[in-house]
């Protein structure tokens, strides 16, 4: 065959290779006979584990990204998920919208939630359970922007398509009741215009969203597209905690991962020899990824060094770009009952702002129990005494616990960012992060105008039936400074002054990314630049955190990259 034959069959084949993807990918899905959860066939714990074992692609992290990722690739080729927690459908607490405040306070070691506190002094946590932040959050679940799918060079059409392959499995349209209802016609009122109605779209004006919580209450998470999954081609080992990539000896090439399940045993996963398509992926998430990276001698040389790590790549960039959306809230004490709801209802304002709003059943005793674990509360003057001589003086009601509806504003972006360095070299440990709230004063700006906007829905008709009138908003900014938020101290002008409210009360809203960004750590494929045979897919590769919750982008990111790379599988076989 002469050289233009072969150049017209290669561009045949490139032509026709997306086609006979789908109807290659579309055989082996319904050929495969799927598994419900919790997964009886292919999921097991780290201790039942064989010492060395071997597969095409290791997943590192069950998370948002990594579930959607492995049931993917699972249709195509043999894969191993490494989840460093349990499975999340024995977790009570976890599985319903009543368990969530519950599963956050759980302090205990081996809890589907692991806290951490930045230098900043904002409390956080990080999911260390099989759906990753999708078990923890507060489920709201809306698409990211179209302009943001352009800009990260995505297909528009895939990208449509894997949204809706999650949305199928994990998203419901919520029955909006009479708290959620009052702050969406307030935000209305107010201006937040127009009213967009029930769409999983991020456009302008005030909308219903779509949540991971059905209409019973019951939490889905990631872990359940792996329902997806081809259960003949898929492991998923629980609580297996990685300590660090395994690379060739004679080239920067990832060869497997090396990992310890509860006992503290070792076990060794290996990639299949014969293929450079086989490869080890990152899911382990915002903090873990980038840990894990360093843990591996990828990341700046000095500070390696300082641990005692042999450097593999100098890449100072590994832990950069570290941010965090700020939070900030309103509490406002009802003297009628309101539903328990998470973020079902969104204003996204023009000037950078999404106000969002819950409502619960606040439980002093539990709050005061998870705050006196940071020993911060003891000597300050802003006690929750002060907070029970407010409510009580206004209000008719129990101050040990009472109904309330909140608030809340998350700055978009944000332009802020930090760092993240190892604090020790136990993958248990949490890592050092400083995210830099409000460093860049855009930011701060942006929250004030949030902020301005809450207020307004305050003194709206709409919420009038759920305020005492006997409470101002004064009174109800109050409420929030003298509450154990965060270990930021406060100011006496903070309730007075709503930059310094941004500032002292800032909050964390679990959307943190960064770390392992793209064009600075990995590429537009997510490769990590410099090494091969490895990949990072979860929201450390983020510039900035997608609509108003990253959740369900993430999910589609796992869905459509694992799409990416079966075609790539298929295209080099066919050559």
């Amino acid at each position: 065959m002469d050289r233009s034959s072969r150049r017209r069959q290669s561009t045949a084949v490139s032509h026709a290779s997306p086609f006979i993807f789908a109807i290659v990918v579309f055989f082996l899905a319904s050929s495969s006979t799927s598994e419900k959860a919790p997964y009886p066939t292919f999921a097991k714990d780290a201790t039942k584990a064989p010492a060395e074992s071997s597969y095409d692609y290791i997943v590192v992290g069950g998370g948002t990204s990594g579930c959607a990722l492995a049931a993917t690739l699972s249709q195509g080729a043999k894969v191993l998920v490494l989840e460093r927690g349990d499975l999340p459908y024995g977790i009570p607490s976890v599985n319903t919208i009543n368990g969530f405040i519950t599963t956050l306070a759980d302090l205990t070691p081996t809890s589907a939630s692991q806290t951490f506190v930045s230098t900043d002094g904002v409390i956080s946590q990080r999911a260390r359970v099989l759906g990753g932040g999708s078990a923890l959050n507060a489920g709201f679940f809306t698409r990211a922007s179209p302009d943001y799918v352009n800009k990260a060079g995505f297909d528009p059409k895939l990208v449509k398509e894997s949204y809706e392959w999650v949305e199928k499995k994990v998203a419901f349209e919520p029955k909006v009741l009479a708290w959620q209802a009052a702050v969406r016609d307030g935000l209305l009122e107010v201006g937040v215009l127009p009213d967009n109605g029930f769409t999983y779209e991020h456009i302008y004006g005030t909308k219903v969203g779509g949540s991971i919580f059905d209409v019973s209450g019951n939490r889905h998470t990631a872990a359940d597209l792996l329902e997806y999954a081809n259960p003949t081609n898929i492991t998923v080992v629980l609580n297996a905690t990685v300590h660090r990539v395994l690379f060739k000896t004679d080239e920067r090439r990832a060869r497997g991962v090396l990992y310890k399940d509860m006992e503290g045993k070792e076990h060794m996963a290996i990639l299949n020899e014969g293929s450079l398509m086989n490869e080890v992926i990152l899911s382990a998430g915002t903090l873990g990824s980038p840990q894990l990276l360093m843990l591996s001698g990828i990341g700046p040389a000095k500070h390696l060094m300082g641990h005692g790590i042999k450097v593999l790549l100098d890449q100072p960039m590994v832990g950069q770009g570290l941010s965090d959306n700020p939070m900030n809230l309103v509490l406002i004490p009802s003297p009628r009952p309101v539903e328990i709801s998470l973020i079902e209802i969104v204003g996204i304002t023009r000037f950078g702002s999404f106000i969002e709003t819950a409502s619960t059943h606040i439980n002093l005793p539990l709050l005061n129990k998870f705050s006196s674990h940071f020993g911060h509360f003891a000597n300050q003057t802003t006690k929750l005494e002060r907070l029970r001589s407010i409510i009580g003086h206004h209000l008719n009601i129990d101050p040990s616990g009472f109904d309330a509806g909140l608030i809340l504003e998350k700055v978009m972006g944000p332009l802020s960012s930090g760092v993240l360095e190892l604090e020790t070299i136990n993958p248990n440990d949490n890592p050092k992060v400083t995210f830099n709230y409000f460093k860049d004063p855009r930011d701060l700006q942006r929250c004030v105008q949030g902020m301005e906007t809450i207020v307004k829905v305050l003194e709206s008709k709409a919420l009038s039936s759920f305020r005492e009138p006997l409470v101002s908003v004064q009174d109800l900014l109050a409420l929030v400074v003298a509450l154990p938020l965060n270990l930021r101290p406060r100011h006496v002008n903070t309730a007075f002054d709503l930059q310094q409210y941004c500032i002292d009360t800032v909050m964390s809203i679990w959307h943190y990314h960064g770390g392992c960004q793209v064009d600075r750590v990995v590429d537009r494929n997510y490769k990590v630049v410099g090494v091969g045979g490895l990949r990072v897919i979860d929201s450390s590769t983020l510039l900035n955190s997608p609509g108003t919750n990253p959740q369900a982008t993430m999910m589609m990111i796992g869905r459509y990259m694992g799409q990416k790379m079966l075609e790539e599988r298929l295209t080099l076989r066919m050559k």
